[in-house]
Formats: structure tokens, sequence, C-alpha cells
């Protein structure tokens, strides 16, 4: 078995949510959660088959977050395991709907940092081990991180 680390990339000012499914119609399910969560929604989807033809399955409403997320989900290139690069919106927005898709196992992360998936394969194929989001810790945030926080939830319309 080898381990390999893919860099996640994907267009400034977007996130991304990387996650494991377990059926092709994934694509559909996830893609009618996205569009119900936030009217108007930007984003990418691809889901890596893991049988038959083992194709990556695609769609979105951007052409170009949907290319992003099929060099990414290609980059990764392990089986049942989904890309989705949000334009428009954060995570937070859709989480809660992607993971309530009766077809998602699990969600690895869902960033607007740096992502790097730590994939391993053997002669099988390959899967996703975890990912690597973002940067460490630096300190423990101080009085004045703790207000400039707080301030930036309620520039985004998190908190009152």
């Amino acid at each position: 078995m080898q381990l390999s680390i893919v860099e996640i990339s994907k267009p400034a000012d977007s996130n991304v949510i990387v996650g494991q499914a377990h059926f092709i119609k994934t694509v559909e399910d996830v893609y009618e959660a996205l569009v119900q969560a936030v009217p108007g929604i930007k984003f990418g989807l691809a889901f890596c088959e893991a049988s038959g033809p083992c194709l990556i399955r695609r769609t979105g409403t951007d052409p170009a977050l949907e290319h992003s997320a099929v060099e990414a989900a290609a980059a990764i290139g392990a089986g049942h395991v989904f890309v989705v690069i949000l334009g428009n919106a954060f995570p937070v927005n859709v989480l809660n709907q992607i993971k309530s898709v009766s077809e998602v196992c699990t969600v690895f992360c869902a960033t607007a940092n740096p992502v790097r998936v730590i994939v391993a394969e053997d002669e099988g194929g390959r899967g996703v081990v975890g990912v690597i989001d973002g940067s460490s810790p630096k300190g423990v945030e101080s009085a004045d991180d703790q207000a400039e926080r707080r301030a930036m939830l309620r520039r985004f319309g998190y908190k009152q």
C-alpha cells in the first residue's frame, strides 16, 4: 500500500466539500439538496463511480465550478468519493442537507482553506484516509481575537 497527498485546487473565494457516498444516485440527490438549500446557488459536483464503467459523474449550476469539481475528484481518484465546489454559498448553508442525503456515508471536510487529501492506494484501488484542512493552530485567541470572531459572524449574517 502507498500513501499520497493530493492537493485540491479550487477557484479563489470558493469552498469545497469532500465526502463519500455509496451509489450513483448520489449525483442527482446531492444536486437536488443543494439547489433546494440555497436559491440561485452556484456549484459543481463530481462523484467517482466505483463499479461498472467507473466514470466520474458530474453536474452543477456553474460550468467552471463543475470543471473544478471534476478535476479534484479525478486527482483523488477514490471510489465513491464526491467533491462539491461552492461558489456563492458557505458549507454551513448546505452541510446538513448533504449529510441527510441517504447515499452519503461521511463528509471528510467542508472548508475554504487549502485542503490536502490523504489517499491510500493498493492494487485494488484508492481510498481516502483523511484530510489536512488548513494550517495548525498558532496560539490561543485573545480578547481582541474573540471580539473579531464575533464581529465577523455578524458581518456574515450568522449572528445578530
